[in-house]
């Protein structure tokens, strides 16, 4: 009895190695959105409407005058001052908001940023945008507003809750509403 040869199947190349193909393997393919036009546009909407709403909140929070604190305020250049000043405090609540609401007031950098401009993806990009627009914030502040001043330790504590942000909901987010782009260089990784 004679055995007959298999035809080699199309998933294996040469080498014999298994090239898994997306369909296959439930991988999406790069460039394809995972949401529908109409979705990705709504959503495109309400993180602007989202981003507009906190730029009216950073403002009142961050550019309001405050008479009563003109005394009380100091510039901070050095990182971890306030941060360290603030724990060494017996107020735990004044603590909790102070640095708490500078993290909570940078989570939406990490969450709308991905979603409205999708070169801003990345851990880097949404650190550097955050860092940017907060010490600009922080500089107004100190520059032209009665009872506020620069703090960098504010910066900081922004950033990381815009990364915080950007890792537990912006990455998904930007991802979903704007799929990868296919590079030049994907040419050549493509399963053959």
């Amino acid at each position: 009895m004679t055995t007959r040869a298999r035809p080699a199947s199309p998933k294996r190349r040469q080498t014999g190695v298994r090239v898994r193909t997306a369909k296959k393997s439930g991988n999406r393919v790069p460039g394809k959105p995972r949401l529908s036009a109409p979705v990705r546009v709504l959503a495109m909407l309400l993180a602007f409407a989202g981003m507009v709403a906190f730029g009216v909140v950073l403002a009142r929070l961050t550019l309001e005058p405050s008479a009563a604190s003109v005394a009380l305020t100091h510039s901070n250049l050095r990182p971890g001052d306030s941060i360290r000043a603030y724990l060494a405090q017996p107020d735990f609540r004044d603590t909790v908001k102070q640095l708490g609401g500078n993290i909570v007031l940078g989570m939406p950098f990490g969450v709308l940023l991905p979603v409205l401009v999708p070169q801003t993806r990345g851990l880097v990009r949404v650190a550097v945008v955050t860092a940017f627009v907060m010490m600009l914030v922080e500089l107004v502040q100190g520059m032209f507003i009665t009872g506020r001043a620069f703090d960098i330790d504010d910066v900081l504590l922004n950033t990381t809750g815009a990364l915080l942000g950007y890792l537990l909901v912006g990455l998904w987010l930007g991802r979903a509403v704007h799929p990868r782009r296919r590079h030049w260089w994907h040419r050549f990784t493509k399963a053959g």
